[in-house]
């Protein structure tokens, strides 16, 4: 499904989880940080995204009475993951030199797709970023089998009340989580011995499924009520205004972003607030929908800038970081450069080469949805 307006805010969502992890060279200077302070929202963008692409590719089949193929999926999304993670993870295990920071969980935490559950995050930081598609990876195996089983077990009130179970639990579990490690941190009297937000709280796949549940809810309604769909999209605009201003309140939610506040009820404010801008760059006539140049280039190169922008980053850090400290604009366009090259050159070398190859090899009836990243 390719949208100039979902193109946007990939590109979005990638330039503004970079502009976050830019506190690893020490910012870009205080002109930049009312943009970067949020800027791990952007991950929840590419939650979102990815609920309803995947979520449409696969409930589209089921809708027309049809099942699709899991293996095809399977084959189509290792294609898609796989290589260039692979590629990124070997120079991260291979070359320590290449890292943000010296510490790194052992290499194979990371093939499995499980460091986001087991991590020491204050001496293994490096290539920490790998969590969301940690993530991802989970949605992606689950998913597909619980659409097939439920998909004719189940009816809209029983659908209703699986969404608002998932999230009223997700609040619940997040919420005991924080109350357990502060009280826990508090009656040891010796400040924080862990990073428990990080590890407990921001980085379980079981904490972080109101995003995409957002994008599976737009992908349902879209399928299986395609009138309410064209009916709602007439006022796309509003939406985008209600996604703004939910995005604003979630800004407030996490002033303290550790804080309970935001991690009991600021994560389904934010899905909801991301899935109605979702909504309206997925249709044809809202402000978001527009075509702006350069955006659908960003958007491709996407999932390679977010696995290697910190080894960009700490390359030019560690060759000119003096140098550029304090420099504002133009740190900020080098590390914008270094970014962009690494990325294009993932991109063109390793990942288009094998997505092509998959589709050669895909059945002629397969048609998915692009992918993003997170």
């Amino acid at each position: 499904m390719h949208k100039p307006g979902l193109d946007t805010l990939r590109a979005i969502a990638i330039a503004w989880v970079m502009l976050f992890h830019s506190f690893l060279v020490g910012g870009l200077g205080a002109d930049f940080e009312w943009l970067s302070r949020y800027g791990w929202m952007g991950v929840d963008i590419f939650f979102v995204l990815s609920g309803f692409l995947i979520g449409s590719q696969l409930l589209k089949p089921l809708a027309a009475g049809a099942k699709p193929s899991l293996r095809e999926f399977y084959r189509r999304r290792a294609y898609r993951i796989l290589p260039a993670f692979a590629v990124v993870l070997a120079a991260y295990a291979l070359l320590p030199g290449l890292r943000e920071e010296p510490g790194m969980e052992p290499w194979w935490k990371f093939a499995g797709f499980f460091m986001n559950l087991s991590i020491d995050y204050a001496q293994n930081r490096a290539f920490s970023h790998a969590w969301s598609l940690c993530v991802e990876e989970h949605f992606y195996l689950v998913f597909p089998v619980l659409a097939l089983v439920l998909y004719r077990r189940i009816g809209v009130r029983g659908f209703v009340l699986l969404c608002a179970g998932i999230v009223v639990a997700g609040i619940a579990l997040r919420t005991g989580v924080w109350l357990h490690d502060a009280a826990a941190e508090q009656a040891a009297g010796l400040g924080p011995t862990r990073n428990w937000f990080v590890e407990d709280i921001y980085y379980p796949t079981w904490n972080r499924l109101d995003g995409l549940l957002a994008g599976v809810l737009l992908a349902a309604l879209k399928v299986y009520r395609p009138r309410w769909w064209q009916a709602a999209q007439a006022r796309a605009n509003l939406a985008l205004l209600g996604g703004a201003c939910l995005l604003a309140l979630s800004f407030w939610l996490f002033r303290d972003r550790p804080g309970l506040l935001g991690n009991s009820i600021g994560w389904p404010v934010l899905s909801a607030g991301l899935g109605l801008l979702v909504f309206a760059a997925a249709g044809d006539d809202s402000l978001l929908s527009r075509r702006i140049p350069g955006m659908a280039w960003i958007a491709a190169i996407s999932y390679s800038l977010y696995l290697s922008h910190k080894i960009a980053f700490h390359l030019v850090s560690a060759s000119w970081g003096e140098a550029l400290d304090g420099k504002g604009l133009l740190a900020f366009a080098c590390y914008a450069l270094a970014t962009a090259s690494i990325g294009a050159a993932l991109h063109y070398s390793v990942e288009r080469p094998l997505l092509r190859l998959r589709d050669r090899r895909s059945a002629p009836a397969t048609n998915e949805a692009a992918a993003s990243p997170a």
